[in-house]
């Protein structure tokens, strides 16, 4: 099973939060000086949403203070003025501190504190905002709220969706949660490598950036033997000595093939193993019926994938519209095999593939969102077989704009199973046995409806971040092979094209029907990052304009100033990290990155949940059959978008830190030779380099940069010497020395070889002026820049 490039413009990002009303389990606050009727101070609103996070919405906020008529409209104008400022951040439905946590999380129970009471963190937490916040855990009588139903019981390691409160007590976390659910069970919250010691006992060798090394006892090794990967519990720790712990689990040796995947399969607590009620299901289902479907088996659609993929989800085809009403315009069909057809509503299949919420992809494994009896074969639309699917028909007008579309349920019948490479081929006058006879009929029309949609994709200027991706291939005992960018066909775009314009049909046409739904969502760059990118690109003579009603084509100007630069890629690399990040929701505000106003993703059930509520959804609304989406999902959206988005991000976590641990590995052996490298991130702790030639990231900290006194110039994105004037800038190409390589935590550590060059006169006469801010300057490693994903 291959992930296919679909929705690259698409940005992955923050899980949401969901806004629930104050309930009787909030924890009393100090109360605030209210006067009802008057329009509340500025800092009277920061104090009552991080007092009342569940009270954070424009309705509940006018609301609480008893404001009606213009003081409502004074209300918004204030509460935009803030937002602006950077003081107030939109989470979903309602406004939050910067910082702060949304009122609905998903929370990591890992330790306990001095009383016994269970303590969270976030699931997942931007690195560049530092330590994650600690939540107290609130238990529930047995009997739950109020003496009704039973109350949700977590134990250390689970993990779980909470409601959230600031605390009372300020001497302890900064938050409290009550317990919705219980996600996932897990019994180990720590893992590493067991290495065995003299005389009996070993020790763990962390596989975190930040873990240490723990002392385990004769008697509990577990039967672990040297180079085992092992799931651990503390077992005691003391003021002096290393940690002691206990051997829970043997998950496997890191010398086999595909440990490293594993080590952060379970880092991560991603189910990669289908319970037997699951498989039976899925051994048990029958190939779909007619019943409520068009017979479309004569149209020749066909699947364009990477030439490895095991699952195909979409099939096109397009045609000229024949309607004189439509001169020059074009008719594409995309075609989604339909999984809501065999994954019905809160079936073992249904509940597993949620738990999961997508599928996750490692440069060795795919640990995939439904059994591969649903997903490579009954749902897979393979070449010359039956399969059902869920079809959308789009008229599109000369100039590319969209003037109709239909939704159908439908069986189908591929043509032909072409890869991204073949079908390229073909068209540039390359064609083999099997796209020879295709050509005339088949692929020349797709081309030609691409180049008509690419017309209006022009018009709409969606963000165009030139970011080349990098593969990993392996060599049959799971390590690196090599590291290369695989060139972008204009194959690609034409299906990315197709997709998204089928995620918008789907939008469009839930809206119309009044059908609730999760949205793709992605919003646009807060004022504070706005500001940061800002003063970055008036250090390269580029401007950016202020305000709040920035759009994508406003970055675009900036990329395309530049294009062809020396600043090229470090432009790049500041554009998307001044992005906020996409994430699924039941509410709307549009897709910034794709310039769109209603988007929801259609286009791939067999690997992502989002996608099959959706399916569900046309299904129920549309009057398709069996299958639909029901009155309990509906009602359990908002909690269902929080979990995916989670999910989505706990598999960029777990993909990006393989790709890491094996990178580190590869390089292991080449400790103290020189690389051509590139800095990719500016901090007060130092410098991170990429090496473009192996995609690897490394840290250089600022101790050992040189005898001068560095500066950080976050405008400049720069570290200075204060003596020299000297020093080093995002985007550098610079010589370094590997010095450490640590492949079970993915980490390396590099030496710096070039000489700093002359910083611009801003940052020297800045230096000149004697000016030091105690925060400009440390002396140890920090943590990684956010690292953004499309």
């Amino acid at each position: 099973m291959s992930r296919t490039p679909r929705d690259r413009t698409d940005l992955t990002g923050k899980r949401p939060g969901k806004i629930g009303r104050a309930g009787k389990d909030a924890p009393a606050v100090e109360p605030l000086n209210i006067v009802h009727g008057a329009l509340p101070s500025r800092e009277v609103i920061l104090r009552f949403i991080a007092d009342h996070p569940q009270k954070a919405s424009k309705r509940e906020l006018a609301k609480a203070f008893g404001l009606k008529g213009d003081s409502r409209v004074e209300l918004k104008h204030l509460l935009q003025e803030l937002e602006q400022e950077g003081m107030l951040q939109k989470s979903r439905k309602s406004l939050i501190r910067p910082g702060a946590l949304p009122p609905v999380t998903v929370l990591d129970i890992t330790t306990r504190d001095k009383d016994g009471d269970l303590i969270g963190r976030p699931a997942e937490w931007p690195e560049d905002q530092g330590v994650a916040p600690a939540v107290a855990i609130r238990q529930q009588s047995p009997a739950g709220r109020q003496g009704k139903g039973k109350a949700p019981v977590a134990g250390l390691g689970d993990r779980i969706l909470a409601k959230i409160f600031p605390a009372v007590d300020r001497g302890g976390p900064a938050y409290t949660a009550r317990i919705i659910k219980v996600i996932d069970r897990r019994r180990g919250a720590a893992m590493g490598v067991f290495r065995t010691a003299p005389g009996g006992g070993g020790r763990l060798l962390p596989i975190e950036r930040r873990g240490e090394e723990m002392v385990i006892d004769p008697d509990f090794t577990g039967g672990a033997a040297d180079g085992d990967l092992v799931e651990i519990e503390v077992a005691r720790l003391g003021r002096f000595g290393l940690p002691r712990a206990k051997v829970l689990s043997v998950v496997g040796s890191v010398g086999s093939e595909k440990a490293i995947s594993m080590i952060a399969i379970h880092a991560h607590g991603i189910p990669h193993v289908f319970p037997p009620a699951v498989m039976a299901e899925a051994e048990a289902a029958k190939p779909a019926t007619m019943s409520h479907r068009e017979d479309w088996r004569d149209v020749p659609l066909i699947t364009i994938d990477p030439a490895d993929a095991k699952d195909h989800d979409d099939a096109v085809y397009a045609e000229l519209d024949p309607s004189p009403d439509n001169p020059g315009g074009v008719i594409v069909t995309v075609a989604i095999a339909d999984v809501s057809w065999y994954v019905r509503p809160n079936s073992p299949l249904d509940r597993e593939a949620l738990k999961r919420g997508n599928s996750v992809y490692f440069p060795d494994r795919v640990v995939p969102m439904l059994p591969e009896r649903i997903s490579n074969d009954l749902c897979s639309l393979k070449e010359g077989l039956d399969r059902p699917a869920l079809a959308v028909r789009m008229s599109f007008s000369g100039e590319g704009r969209k003037i109709g579309h239909t939704f159908h349920r439908i069986m189908m019948k591929s043509a032909a199973k072409l890869s991204y490479q073949q079908a390229q081929a073909a068209i540039d006058g390359n064609p083999d046995e099997k796209t020879g006879p295709m050509l005339e009929p088949i692929l020349k029309p797709l081309w030609h409806a691409y180049a008509v949609m690419k017309r209006g994709r022009d018009r709409r200027q969606p963000l165009e971040l030139d970011m080349p991706e990098r593969k990993i291939l392996l060599k049959p005992d799971g390590t690196v092979d090599r590291v290369f960018v695989p060139p972008r066909l204009d194959a690609h775009k034409l299906i990315e094209e197709m997709m998204i314009q089928a995620n918008v049909a789907a939008a469009e046409t839930l809206e119309k029907k009044r059908q609730v739904l999760v949205y793709r969502i992605h919003d646009g760059p807060t004022l504070a990052k706005q500001e940061v990118l800002r003063e970055f690109l008036a250090t390269l003579g580029i401007s950016l304009a202020k305000g709040g009603n920035v759009r994508a084509n406003s970055f675009n100007g900036i990329l395309a100033k530049a294009e062809g630069t020396a600043h090229q890629t470090m432009v790049n690399e500041m554009v998307l990290r001044s992005q906020s990040q996409a994430i699924y929701s039941p509410e709307n505000i549009g897709h910034f990155g794709l310039n769109l106003m209603k988007y929801a993703h259609f286009t791939s059930p067999i690997r992502r949940y989002a996608d099959l509520i959706v399916h569900r959804a046309l299904v129920g609304s549309l009057g398709f059959g069996e299958g639909g989406i029901t009155p309990d999902e509906e009602a359990a959206l908002d909690d269902i978008a929080a979990e995916i988005s989670t999910f989505e991000r706990r598999a960029m976590a777990a993909e990006r830190e393989t790709i890491d641990r094996l990178i580190a590995h590869h390089l292991s052996t080449r400790v103290g030779e020189e690389f051509a490298g590139r800095v990719s991130g500016v901090t007060k702790s130092g410098l991170f380099i990429t090496l473009p030639d192996y995609g690897a990231d490394g840290f250089i900290p600022i101790s050992t940069l040189g005898s001068d006194y560095f500066i950080y110039d976050e405008a400049h994105q720069a570290l200075s010497g204060e003596r020299t004037g000297l020093g080093y800038r995002l985007g550098d190409s610079v010589t370094v020395k590997l010095a450490e390589a640590i492949p079970l935590a993915g980490a390396l550590r590099f030496e710096m070889l070039s000489e700093g060059r002359e910083m611009p006169t801003a940052v020297r006469s800045f230096h000149k002026a004697g000016r030091r801010d105690k925060g400009q300057v440390r002396k140890k490693p920090g943590t990684r820049p956010p690292r953004g994903r499309r």
